[in-house]
């Protein structure tokens, strides 16, 4: 793992409710053993940003690549895509883990492409236990004079976690085009704070 992320430390910031799994079940037989699996089994990931996908009802299983896009479509896509499981979505991209490697990778079927998003799991995990921390824990001084110094603060932490996140793992914030990049963006820009977040109640009253 590149990054050390445990349950223990997503309950005490988001509660045990809050918290979303995956069950091996969900998974094909030969991923369901790897560690990018077994992260998603027993950590989970937080509410908000990042979605993880529901199994199917009747099968129990998650969806693969190729049951949510025409895998032919992406020049740039793996022989094997088309097997991976889709563990996620985040933006416009569908997050599916490439059992074999570990890599998480991001398919925008708009856009037909597909890259890698996350070396790993873990980073997965990190990236969006950081952005949901500091979209539930940052707070506007509600003061309109201050509000540029605000976003400037709003900014700096933003930067801090592409700038402390690349540093082990580059794929996240690898240019300004990566789902992750616009996320941060937006949240930079206030525009990512849920109506009952501190954030927002200071922003708008």
């Amino acid at each position: 793992m590149l990054f050390d992320v445990t349950r223990g430390e997503l309950v005490d910031i988001f509660g045990e409710d809050r918290l979303v799994t995956l069950p091996a079940t969900a998974f094909p037989p030969f991923a369901a053993d790897t560690e990018g699996a077994r992260l998603l089994q027993t950590v989970g990931a937080p509410t908000g940003t990042l979605r993880l996908r529901v199994p199917d009802e009747d099968s129990g299983r998650l969806p693969l690549v190729r049951d949510v896009v025409h895998v032919e479509d992406f020049e740039d896509a793996s022989e094997d895509a088309s097997a991976w499981p889709v563990i996620g979505w985040l933006l416009n991209a569908h997050l599916a883990l490439d059992p074999g490697s570990g890599t998480v990778y991001a398919f925008d079927a708009d856009e037909e492409t597909v890259r890698g998003l996350h070396a790993d799991v873990s980073s997965l995990l990190r990236v969006a236990l950081r952005f949901q921390r500091l979209l539930e824990e940052f707070t506007f001084s509600g003061d309109g004079g201050d509000e540029e110094a605000d976003f400037e603060r709003l900014d700096r932490d933003v930067e801090r976690i592409r700038r402390e996140t690349s540093s082990i793992d580059p794929l996240p914030f690898q240019d300004d085009e990566t789902v992750w990049s616009v996320v941060g963006e937006e949240i930079a820009a206030g525009q990512r704070f849920t109506g009952d977040s501190p954030g927002a109640r200071s922003l708008h009253g």
